[in-house]
């Protein structure tokens, strides 16, 4: 199971010339699309820098790992592997019908 991580939005909300907020997006894919065991989710998180989340300087001065760090990776980590056991590994057993049930009198 090969997954991937990519960082797929981040809005920065600035003042003076420093981002105060960011808005972060990371998209995680379980192997390829098209794949029997290809499982896909986006995580999202608000950062403030006010709240001590990170601190302020021009978003110029941000690289892609920086943003990446400050993303809770390792919860969003625990939280795709449970979504890929319950929906790709352990899948919710299906109800089957029965159409030749016959109401009782």
């Amino acid at each position: 199971m090969a997954i991937t991580k990519t960082l797929t939005k981040a809005i920065p909300y600035e003042r003076s010339n420093k981002v105060q907020r960011w808005q972060l997006e990371m998209t995680y894919e379980n192997d390829s699309e098209g794949d029997a065991t290809y499982f896909t989710s986006m995580f999202n998180v608000s950062l403030v820098a006010a709240d001590g989340d990170f601190t302020a300087k021009a978003k110029g001065n941000w690289t892609n790992a920086q943003l990446v760090a400050l993303c809770p990776v390792s919860s969003w980590d625990d939280v795709f592997a449970s979504q890929v056991d319950s929906v790709i590994t352990n899948p919710p057993a299906e109800d089957t019908p029965d159409n030749d049930f016959n109401i009782p009198s």
